[in-house]
């Protein structure tokens, strides 16, 4: 599986952001428990996740600064 693409973060709306930005924190999460358990196959997922996430943050983030500057 591939890193996505940030251009696909930017084409989402807020609240479709917002949402997947509270999914994956839940999927860190869940990352988390299963490596401190020992039940992790697939590492690389964190990566995955932990990128998306930053992905999905910048696009909040400069929605926000965009409504801050207009008005």
């Amino acid at each position: 599986m591939s890193l996505s693409k940030i251009a696909d973060a930017r084409e989402l709306s807020d609240e479709q952001l917002a949402e997947e930005v509270l999914a994956l924190k839940k999927q860190l999460f869940q990352l988390r428990l299963q490596k401190a358990t020992r039940q992790l196959d697939k590492s690389h997922q964190f990566r995955h996740a932990r990128h998306r996430l930053a992905q999905l943050l910048t696009v909040e983030g400069e929605r926000k600064r965009k409504v801050a500057t207009e008005g």
